[in-house]
């Protein structure tokens, strides 16, 4: 019986904790939500538990997060404003462990714009491809 008691106890402290990092994950993510130069922020890493409390509260909130970093020691959530969605580039950047830089992404996207224009210009100066008689749907 003691025992038992002592489990109960223990699953009641749990419970408790659990109960209070909740409370102050959603006054953080209150005040990030308020914080209108801020479309992004990066939690410090926590437990699988308390990652999952966090997405939790972030999905209530009605944001987006993610968990990044490869270790279970060194994962972390990131929560975003639903207006600033990370693109697939941003989630590749902290998944590998960089940090996102938007002019670098974007000058990286230029370049491929300019390649794109310019392998286009070549196709068209090529042969035309055939089209379709004129008059195929009159028939």
């Amino acid at each position: 019986p003691e025992q038992a008691a002592r489990m109960k106890k223990l699953q009641e402290q749990e419970k408790r904790q659990k109960a209070e990092f909740r409370k102050r994950m959603e006054q953080e993510v209150s005040q990030f939500i308020q914080a209108s130069g801020e479309p992004r922020r990066r939690f410090q890493p926590m437990t699988k538990i308390e990652r999952s409390i966090l997405h939790d509260v972030a999905e209530v909130a009605g944001l987006t997060s993610f968990s990044f970093g490869d270790d279970e020691d060194s994962r972390y959530v990131m929560v975003f404003k639903k207006e600033f969605a990370p693109s697939d580039e941003e989630l590749d950047a902290y998944r590998r462990g960089e940090e996102w830089d938007p002019a670098r992404a974007e000058e990286r996207r230029r370049l491929r714009e300019l390649a794109a224009q310019q392998e286009e210009a070549e196709l068209e100066r090529g042969p035309a491809p055939p089209g379709p008689p004129n008059d195929y749907k009159d028939k």
